[in-house]
């Protein structure tokens, strides 16, 4: 039961992980008015999910965030 709980975990932090690149690598951009680049999420739902991931990202890269397009 355990083995199975645990093989369950790391399939979906595996699935987390591989979802939160894919959300990287398919919607970051760089914003002209400061030359950064931002990855760009497509909801709050998705930002939300994602947040946890957020952290540990912006800690270790520097990347920034945000929701929606830039006004």
């Amino acid at each position: 039961m355990r083995k199975k709980l645990a093989a369950v975990f790391i399939v979906f932090i595996l699935l987390y992980a591989v979802g939160y690149g894919w959300v990287r690598k398919t919607h970051s951009e760089v914003w002209e008015r400061d030359n950064n680049t931002y990855v760009i999420f497509p909801s709050t739902v998705v930002y939300y999910i994602f947040r946890p991931a957020t952290y540990i990202d912006g800690a270790v890269t520097g990347m920034r965030f945000h929701i929606g397009p830039h006004r």
